[in-house]
């Protein structure tokens, strides 16, 4: 088996010749992930985004063996970084329990219309 082994997961890629994330030992590293569903439909709303988004973060870490509990800290970008309630609404569903939550920076990036969030993660398997 290589020491690094690329994930990739059905109807989610990027343009450049990249896989959605890469796992080394027991760690995955992603790349940009967005809240694009698999036909590649980008929704215009933040909350959908969102949603589209996480249900990325969860197909690609399960993909690299591991699951939610796994992760370890999120990256995320906002195209208006004061409008984080529906970026908050989603993360609470999936995180739900304060004492179990992975880390989170979330910062502002000029993005292409219609894309409003993107994210990273880092997830550490027992």
């Amino acid at each position: 088996m290589a020491r690094r082994t690329a994930i990739h997961i059905d109807g989610f890629g990027h343009r450049n010749p990249i896989p959605a994330a890469c796992r080394v030992g027991n760690i995955i590293e992603s790349g940009g992930i967005r809240g694009v569903d698999a036909e590649g439909n980008v929704p215009l709303g933040l909350e959908d985004q969102c949603r589209l988004m996480f249900a990325n973060v969860r197909r690609i870490v399960e993909a690299g063996g591991g699951g939610m509990d796994d992760i370890v800290k999120l990256t995320v970008w906002l195209q208006d970084a004061d409008d984080r309630s529906a970026l908050n609404k989603v993360w609470l569903e999936y995180f739900p329990d304060p004492a179990s939550r992975p880390a989170r920076h979330t910062m502002q990036q000029d993005m292409p219309a219609p894309k409003l969030v993107d994210c990273v993660f880092t997830a550490v398997l027992p």
